[in-house]
């Protein structure tokens, strides 16, 4: 069985990673635009080269949590996906090995002059004034507000080639990623974990379980093998 999941900020809270939704426009007491825009980052590098530091920081420090081992334990008998709109490692740190980020990766920068010139920092800081190769500084290897998501395209053929998609942690709020639900097969059968009240307004029939991601996760293990009939 060919299963893509889509997680959300939701399966990471449980790691002790707030998400920018938590309060108000404010991720971890910062204004969200000031931190997550092209336009904050034109107006002012340094505090953004400085919020990122201090999430990568704070990334060194928590662990994987339950619902990402389940999902990393599927792979022993399912072919798993993720697409994920996280920019933590905590998926591939519990073990799953096919990931996309739609919205980057906290532990790798990029040059501002070639989108393509990647580098993988682990949980160091970028320094003030770091450039690349190039001669272009340094910048967080993130998706802003105000930018294209430029796997927004694999994710969609991802999706529309699975035959359980699980959805885990999202409030589907967000677009792009938001329409890939749509993409989904008729055939495929969609469950959303969450456990806040999670409003879809799309078109497809949609199983909830409102739970929190490791319970949920929990359930849906439970449910996959029963289905399957594996052991």
């Amino acid at each position: 069985m060919k299963i893509t999941v889509l997680s959300g900020a939701g399966i990471s809270a449980e790691s002790g990673i707030k998400t920018f939704r938590d309060s108000d426009g404010l991720w971890e007491n910062y204004n969200v635009m000031d931190v997550a825009s092209i336009e904050g980052w034109y107006k002012n590098p340094d505090l953004v080269q400085q919020f990122y530091n201090e999430r990568r920081k704070q990334l060194e420090s928590v662990e994987p949590n339950k619902a990402h081992k389940i999902l990393a334990e599927l792979e022993r008998d399912f072919e798993v996906e993720i697409v994920t709109q996280n920019v933590d490692n905590l998926h591939e740190r519990a073990g799953s090995t096919k990931v996309i980020h739609l919205h980057g990766e906290l532990t790798k920068a990029r040059s501002v002059k070639n989108s393509e010139r990647i580098y993988e920092l682990g949980y160091r800081e970028i320094r003030k004034g770091e450039k690349a190769e190039d001669g272009g500084l340094l910048r967080p290897h993130i998706v802003w507000f105000g930018e294209a998501v430029p796997l927004i395209e694999k994710a969609a053929e991802i999706v529309s080639q699975a035959e359980t998609l699980i959805v885990i942690g999202t409030s589907l709020n967000v677009y792009p990623a938001a329409g890939l639900l749509e993409y989904a097969a008729g055939s495929a059968a969609i469950y959303l974990i969450d456990p806040a009240e999670v409003k879809y307004v799309g078109s497809r029939r949609i199983t909830f379980i409102k739970e929190k991601a490791s319970d949920g996760m929990e359930k849906m293990k439970q449910y996959l093998y029963e289905a399957t009939g594996k052991c």
